[in-house]
């Protein structure tokens, strides 16, 4: 189950540079990658659940009421659209979060 994780040891984004976890059982490094990238335990963007429709609309669903006649009786149907929406892409969170691989344990209960 899962099996979106990285198979190679030693490759956590927010561990220190080698496959051990240090040297002080207190100390954790979060600032540093193999190089000398610096990566932070926190997310400013997420990719948006939002679509544009073709009127500019705003939503997670759209849908479009049609009139279906049926044994003489007029009835109405909700039908949801799927074509011709665009993604709303990459929004910026109003607070950051921390990221879910981020292997601290932040409060004991």
């Amino acid at each position: 189950m899962g099996g979106s994780g990285s198979k190679v040891k030693g490759s956590w984004p927010f561990s220190g540079s080698g496959g051990d976890s240090g040297t002080d059982g207190n100390e954790q490094s979060v600032a540093r990658l193999k190089g000398s990238r610096n990566t932070t335990p926190f997310v400013f963007t997420r990719r948006s659940s939002l679509y544009f429709d073709e009127d500019g609309d705003l939503a997670h669903e759209f849908y479009e009421e049609t009139v279906v006649t049926k044994n003489g009786r007029k009835r109405s149907k909700l039908k949801r659209i799927q074509k011709n929406l665009i993604p709303q892409g990459i929004v910026k969170l109003d607070h950051p979060c921390i990221h879910v691989d981020f292997p601290v344990v932040l409060c004991e209960g």
